[in-house]
């Protein structure tokens, strides 16, 4: 039986902006993000996600940002910088990352990508197939 655990974290108004999924039967981190981001509802969100990480200990991240409206690029410094060694020092090594390719949210996420560099891999794509597609790819040549 496949076990699937899920964690919300809502804004001061009480609005869900990212919804957090372990899929233990696709052995990744599903994450879905909506609305316009803060920089401290990115931290927020992101710390949040730690915790869950430190759970689940998932390789694999799917980070969906296609009902992100409006840009985050006042938080790539800190992903790059913060968020990104302690989710590696967790194990993640894989992430896909999905945008609107005509959003800004797409110009923040190529922003991450450059401030990333080789620390971990990490793709942007268009839809969500691709990006599981590519993780699934990544599964299999790790084993």
């Amino acid at each position: 039986m496949a076990s699937i655990m899920t964690r919300e974290v809502a804004n001061a108004f009480g609005k869900v902006f990212l919804t957090m999924t372990y899929e233990s039967q696709n052995n990744l981190t599903f994450n879905v993000w909506q609305g316009y981001l803060t920089l401290e509802s990115i931290m927020n969100g992101s710390n949040v996600g730690i915790d869950f990480l430190a759970q689940s200990r998932c390789p694999y991240m799917l980070n969906d940002n296609t009902r992100v409206s409006g840009p985050w690029d006042h938080a790539v410094a800190w992903i790059a910088q913060d968020w990104t060694p302690r989710a590696i020092a967790l194990g993640l090594r894989y992430f896909a990352h999905v945008v609107s390719p005509a959003s800004f949210a797409a110009l923040s996420a190529e922003a991450l990508v450059s401030s990333i560099g080789d620390k971990f891999e990490m793709r942007i794509f268009d839809n969500l197939d691709a990006a599981r597609q590519w993780l699934r790819s990544c599964q299999q040549a790790s084993h």
